[in-house]
């Protein structure tokens, strides 16, 4: 496992699909945003879901998905809704 492992919410799995899509750092991670890095794991795995939406915001965060803020978990809700229909 890598640098972006360490980060809350990041486990093997979302790594190597991170590293897939061309993300290797923690420093490309928080450059790309969540919503943006979500769009191309989406692009190679049909079965991303708000989830793990959820958790890379909160590894850019610094913290656990579940504690993100109501606001910020609403607006990723919309853009997930916006992006899934």
């Amino acid at each position: 496992m890598g640098e972006l492992s360490k980060l809350a919410n990041i486990g093997a799995k979302l790594e190597a699909q991170l590293n897939e899509v061309g993300i290797k750092s923690v420093e490309q991670l928080k450059e790309t945003g969540s919503k943006q890095a979500w769009l191309y794991i989406k692009g190679i795995d049909s079965s991303a879901c708000i989830n793990r939406l959820c958790a890379l915001e909160g590894a850019i965060q610094g913290i656990r998905w579940h504690s993100l803020s109501d606001d910020v978990k609403r607006e990723l809700k919309e853009f997930y809704n916006t992006v899934s229909e």
